[in-house]
């Protein structure tokens, strides 16, 4: 088994209301839609619109100027420890996870099942709106945790890169198809899809044991670098996440994913 960096990237429940009046602590509210406004973890502030809850513009993740706008908008400095949360078995909170990696800030944590698990254990929560004095959010941006279509046909085949894609076996097999109207699944990528990584009853994260029995069953491997992607760059954060969590050091998110993947006829695509 790999190196346990789950305490690294995950908080508990209990962890974060034990330091919710840390200075350095920010809270970060990932969800989609208007639950913000009804209730929220006290002090958290929400991403800002209309980015939310995808962190991107243009279907890509935004510019180093405008993510670090977005960031000294909500607060979020350089200094800060990020704690992101959603409703949605910690879907867009990985994706967060990932644009704040990948603008170089990894002081970013995951709470572990999310708001579910924060309200059925009575914790409290607050519907007044924080607001924090802007901060100074440097971004540094860490290439090789993105790829963009031309690099993921470049490295397909190579010996020691595996790609795997998030999606739900339907899409994968082409079965079904979303958005683009093109079936199948990149050519030589494995199926890993985001659901099996996740509890869906507690919506918290697989246990390190387990979800190494889960990518050492599809064969892969630490030493490879794993491209991983899903419709949107969003889910194959979810593979990342929990690769993360097993120490695995090569990550990276095609961040186009299948939207842009499927529309093209220049790109191997196999059923």
């Amino acid at each position: 088994m790999q190196n346990n960096h789950e305490s690294e990237l995950l908080v508990t429940t209990d962890w974060l209301a034990a330091h919710l009046d840390d200075l350095d602590v920010h809270v970060v509210d990932t969800r989609k839609g208007d639950g913000y406004e009804v209730a929220h973890v006290p002090g958290a502030v929400r991403y800002p619109a209309p980015i939310t809850p995808f962190f991107k513009e243009n279907g890509r993740v935004p510019s180093a100027e405008k993510f670090a706008g977005l960031m000294s908008e909500i607060g979020v400095g350089d200094e800060n420890l990020v704690v992101a949360y959603d409703d949605g078995n910690n879907l867009f909170a990985a994706r967060l996870w990932w644009a704040l990696n990948y603008y170089g800030h990894d002081q970013v944590v995951v709470l572990n099942g999310g708001l579910p698990k924060w309200q059925l254990e009575n914790l409290p929560l607050e519907s007044a709106i924080p607001v924090y004095p802007p901060a100074v959010f440097t971004p540094v941006v860490q290439p090789q945790l993105r790829a963009t279509a031309e690099e993921v046909v470049a490295l397909l085949g190579q010996q020691g890169v595996a790609v795997v894609d998030a999606r739900e076996r339907g899409q994968y097999t082409g079965e079904t198809v979303r958005g683009t109207g093109r079936r199948g699944h990149i050519s030589g990528a494995l199926n890993i899809p985001r659901e099996e990584l996740v509890d869906p009853e507690t919506g918290t994260f697989r246990s390190n044991e387990e979800l190494e029995r889960v990518f050492s069953s599809a064969n892969v491997s630490p030493e490879q670098r794993v491209v991983a992607y899903c419709n949107g760059g969003v889910a194959a954060t979810t593979v990342l996440f929990s690769l993360a969590m097993l120490g695995y050091p090569q990550l990276t998110n095609d961040d186009g994913s299948w939207n842009a993947w499927g529309k093209r006829r220049d790109v191997p695509t196999e059923l």
